[in-house]
């Protein structure tokens, strides 16, 4: 009887556009793999490029050196075969010009290549823009076994539209299913599926299923890492036909996985690892958000980060996570005191300095403040005091920042939260200014569990920081609940607007203040110019604020 193919799974992380990189590091685990007696190796999605590639998809040269750098990865595969991720173009004169492709290359040459079919257009997906759809169904024959090769959305054939829509599935094909008619052996998917809180349970279900629902193996390759906005987890796995896990590679870690004898063995149960007494999402989430800072950082050939640092839990998280990602000494902490400034807030930024090793200096902003009152004194003269003097104290904070960032060559790093993003409880040009949005994507009740998560087994973050009323400090005694509600009635309420996508009146249906949803729904609504203007998020829910919701700024908005 033929022996079995001896297969392994390469995790890794990529960073866009940079061939020479990306190259290198297929080519050293090729050769590691060759060491091993592999004889199959198989790559992610889009390995050589980097996922997302977005419009560079558009350049002619760009995808002829991608194209290139395939090529000559195949000269490296003597004695072994992989499966690279890669643009390819269509010979045909019409439709699209590119397929998302996945190449076969051995004995030195590119032997056979595999097209994606689904094509997803959803959220921050937008792969029809570039690539033409596969309709062609093919098995690879490889030392006697016929293996069935799918891409990433290739096995998500049954996935449900969003809400809102009287439809039960997104698409009409089921690539598995013309695959699996065609009798192969096994069956691999090559992936660049990005993190979000529960992703790697939305996978898990669907890629043992589609293993148990055509009983045959099933090799799960995904990338890790982070490529702007996109975080990659890993998380690829060796599915046995009974539709059980036999081997799941770590999250967030580079990884050859050698399978040996995968195809004649079934799959157990795989524990998910575990966080303790912490929930596995915020674990998951701490973890992607520091990938995030530091690949931001690394692959656009950054070192130091600032921030603003209130005394407050948003500022104190993202302190800290730049500390992890980076090293405490690439952070520095600007602490800017005005005549609101309560004292704890000067103290509990200070303890955190101490506690996580940061850099740090004070800049008080009274006297600059009084500079512009004085600057503006007849200008309005007669007219009370309201936000505009809030958002001038907001906007020299931001100006001093940006200046120290312009001068030393950090990146300013934005601790504005989900919850405050999404009702405009932030300042244009003021605190909402920065290079990069890290808790954007997280919402305020959820910042207290990463806080604690933070805090496990040392308090980093001062224990004051987090159980005191959150307040942006613009006026006297000023807190948060005085112009937003609770943070877990709204965050409840933002997450059935924004990643539910429920109406207003589906909201309130629900059990919830009818004013209440109505004043917030109409926050959201009247702020998306100010989201616009916003630095990029980490994306780690799966409805992120940027180009994977894309509302437009001008419109006449209802409680839909």
């Amino acid at each position: 009887m033929q022996a079995d193919l001896k297969i392994a799974l390469a995790q890794l992380n990529y960073t866009v556009g940079d061939f020479q990189y990306n190259s290198a590091k297929i080519v050293k685990t090729i050769e590691e793999a060759k060491k091993q007696g592999v004889e199959l190796l198989v790559f992610s999605e889009l390995a050589i490029t980097g996922y997302p590639p977005l419009d560079l998809l558009t350049k002619e040269s760009f995808v002829n050196a991608a194209i290139e750098a395939i090529h000559k990865i195949a000269l490296c595969c003597n004695g072994i075969a992989a499966i690279v991720g890669g643009p390819s173009i269509n010979p045909d004169a019409k439709g699209k010009p590119l397929y998302n492709s996945a190449w076969f290359l051995n004995e030195g040459k590119a032997r056979a290549l595999v097209h994606k079919t689904l094509l997803p257009t959803y959220d921050v997906f937008d792969e029809y823009r570039y690539f033409q759809p596969n309709r062609e169904f093919n098995i690879l024959n490889y030392k006697g076994k016929r293996i069935a090769i799918t891409i990433c959305e290739d096995i998500w054939d049954d996935r449900p539209v969003e809400k809102s829509f009287d439809r039960n599935h997104l698409y009409t094909l089921s690539p598995m299913q013309k695959l699996a008619a065609l009798k192969p052996d096994f069956a691999i998917n090559i992936a660049a599926s990005p993190f979000s809180h529960n992703q790697h349970e939305l996978r898990r279900r669907v890629v043992c299923k589609k293993a148990e629902t055509y009983r045959m193996p099933l090799y799960y390759v995904n990338q890790t890492g982070a490529n702007s906005e996109l975080i990659f987890d890993g998380g690829s796995m060796h599915i046995g036909a009974d539709g059980n896990i036999v081997h799941r590679l770590d999250f967030f870690k580079e990884e050859l996985y050698i399978v040996g004898e995968a195809i004649r063995k079934e799959g157990t149960n795989s524990p998910e690892p575990s966080a303790s007494r912490f929930p596995l999402a915020i674990e998951l989430i701490h973890k992607a958000l520091v990938c995030g800072i530091h690949d931001y950082f690394s692959k656009s050939g950054l070192k130091t980060a600032v921030l603003g640092l209130s005394g407050g839990l948003d500022s104190a998280i993202v302190a800290v996570l730049a500390a992890e990602a980076l090293g405490a000494e690439n952070v520095h902490g600007i602490l800017m005191p005005s005549q609101y400034s309560s004292d704890h807030s000067i103290t509990d930024a200070e303890d955190l300095v101490k506690n996580t090793g940061l850099s740090s200096e004070i800049i008080p902003i009274k006297d600059i403040y009084y500079s512009y009152e004085k600057a503006l004194k007849n200008t309005f003269d007669g007219r009370a005091a309201d936000v505009t003097e809030e958002n001038i104290q907001a906007r020299i904070r931001g100006t001093l920042l940006m200046a120290y960032s312009n001068k030393f060559g950090h990146i300013l790093l934005n601790t504005s939260n989900k919850s405050e993003a999404a009702v405009g409880y932030g300042t244009l040009y003021g605190d909402m200014a920065g290079g990069l949005s890290v808790l954007a994507d997280v919402y305020k009740s959820d910042l207290y569990k990463l806080a604690a998560y933070i805090n496990r087994d040392k308090e980093l973050i001062p224990a004051n920081t987090i159980s005191k009323p959150p307040s942006a400090e613009l006026r006297p005694d000023q807190k948060d609940s005085d112009s937003l509600p609770d943070y877990n009635l709204l965050d409840a309420i933002l997450f059935r607007y924004i990643e539910q996508n429920l109406s207003c009146k589906e909201i309130i249906n629900e059990g919830f203040d009818a004013a209440t949803v109505e004043r917030v729904i109409t926050m959201v609504d009247r702020n998306e110019h100010k989201r616009f203007q916003s630095p990029p998020v980490l994306r780690v829910s799966g409805k992120a604020f940027g180009f994977g919701r894309r509302i437009p700024i001008v419109a006449k908005h209802k409680l839909y």
